[in-house]
């Protein structure tokens, strides 16, 4: 049990060039085949074929300048994971800007969906599991225009450009949330209240977690 007090927020704001995956395993953590520059405890964006990580962002277990492993992501099972199936291209993170005097961080949605389905032949219907609801995530900064994380994403936002929301947890632990981010820079004025901006992160899929 722990509280998300001093968390620490920051965005990815740079990318590397996307790089091609020419062969990747299913195991309990992938190891893609691909040219690259990555270092252990780099993140990358994917972008490919296996739909359960497509648009995530993923940290490299280990690497070397033909290989790299996705940490935590299991791919053993191939009904969710088929063989082959998960070519497609990844982006480094080279950079991160951090995101301070943040005052919230909302999460909606992500919760999972049923299908209510009624039978002919009984007077009590089934709820069949149909996904989840899209997620975002809203974050409530102090607003001041000269720290460095309001232009990076007005940047961001303007660009309609993909990008990562991280959360360190202190203590241990990291929050990934992958998506698009929409910035609004005109600041909130209530009498008595801090002014404070808002930028919502739409998710392309689940969070990451470590």
């Amino acid at each position: 049990m722990q509280l998300p007090n001093n968390i620490a927020f920051a965005v990815a704001s740079a990318f590397a060039a996307a790089v091609s995956i020419t062969a990747i395993t299913n195991a309990t953590e992938a190891v893609a085949t691909a040219t690259n520059t990555f270092a252990a405890g780099d993140y990358f964006e994917y972008t490919g074929g296996w739909s359960k990580a497509n648009g995530r962002v993923f940290r490299a277990k280990a690497a070397s300048g033909t290989s790299f492993t996705f940490e935590g992501l299991d791919t053993s099972d191939t009904s969710l994971f088929p063989a082959g199936a998960g070519l497609g291209t990844v982006r480094k993170i080279t950079t991160w800007t951090s995101v301070t005097g943040v005052v919230s961080a909302d999460i909606a949605g992500g919760d999972g969906k049923n299908v209510e389905v009624p039978l002919l032949d009984s007077d009590m219907p089934v709820m069949l599991p149909d996904g989840f609801t899209a997620t975002t995530v809203t974050l409530t900064t102090a607003d001041d225009k000269s720290l460095p994380h309001h232009a990076a994403l007005k940047k961001i936002s303007d660009g309609v450009a993909l990008t990562c929301l991280r959360g360190m947890i202190s203590g241990g632990g990291v929050l990934l949330y992958a998506g698009y981010c929409s910035f609004n820079e005109s600041p909130s004025l209530a009498k008595g209240s801090v002014m404070a901006v808002k930028s919502v992160f739409s998710l392309q899929n689940k969070v990451v977690r470590y």
